[in-house]
């Protein structure tokens, strides 16, 4: 596969919800929480490890941030809308983050890179408390999802080229899988389903907006929930 086919996500049927799963308790979503976590040798499995059905190209590494940013009234996680004329994921919601680069010391390195440079996030604002396992996107990136605690007061400074848009969402609700929809389409002859987590916030103006969450972002999510519910 050269080039992903096209299609509109949040038009596809929505298979199930999964509200019989329980909920992260809202004290394990605490900064101090979370780092014991990472600490802890709770055995668990990612439920997702890749795309099926990958791009014609060589893999590469790549890194995300997944900023857990500790307000006061509670911890919400930063995501990016990526500009519509970008090569790969054009228009989808992510995690700051990308290739990395062999300047790079680690992972973690790059995630602060190139969050620092999409969205203007400030290292020194940043405290990685941990990994997830990597995921396999269907453009051949093989990504190292780098869990922070990010502390308010930072001011960012989004690249215009790469970033349409930046906004926060509740890390309560990411962690319920009661708004964890799965979705299934045909593609190319194979029976696909995927993740969407469907938000109803507001955008930088203060209007209404759904921000649709699906794909490689969905699944370190989906991931990530596997992790703190174990």
């Amino acid at each position: 596969m050269t080039k992903l086919p096209s299609f509109d996500p949040q038009t596809l049927p929505v298979i199930g919800r999964d509200g019989a799963l329980p909920a992260v308790a809202p004290e394990r979503l605490t900064a101090g929480a979370l780092r014991a976590r990472f600490l802890e040798p709770l055995a668990w499995e990612p439920e997702l490890r890749a795309e099926r059905q990958g791009f014609d190209r060589a893999p590469a590494r790549a890194s995300v941030l997944i900023p857990l940013v500790l307000h006061e009234a509670g911890t919400t996680v930063l995501l990016t809308r990526r500009t519509d004329h970008l090569r790969d994921h054009a228009g989808q919601i992510s995690f700051p983050g990308g290739r990395a680069e062999d300047s790079d010391e680690d992972a973690a390195a790059t995630a602060l890179r190139e969050a620092e440079e999409e969205v203007g996030l400030a290292s020194e604002h940043v405290e990685v408390i941990g990994h997830l396992p990597e995921y396999t996107t269907i453009t051949q990136f093989i990504v190292t999802p780098v869990v922070a605690l990010v502390r308010p007061g930072f001011t960012l400074k989004p690249d215009p080229f790469e970033v349409d848009e930046v906004f926060e969402v509740p890390l309560a609700f990411l962690m319920n899988p009661a708004h964890h929809e799965r979705r299934g389409l045909l593609l190319q002859g194979v029976q696909r389903e995927f993740f969407s987590m469907p938000y109803a916030g507001r955008d930088a103006q203060g209007r209404a907006q759904t921000f649709f969450i699906w794909g490689a972002t969905a699944a370190m999510l989906r991931n990530f929930y596997r992790f703190l519910a174990a």
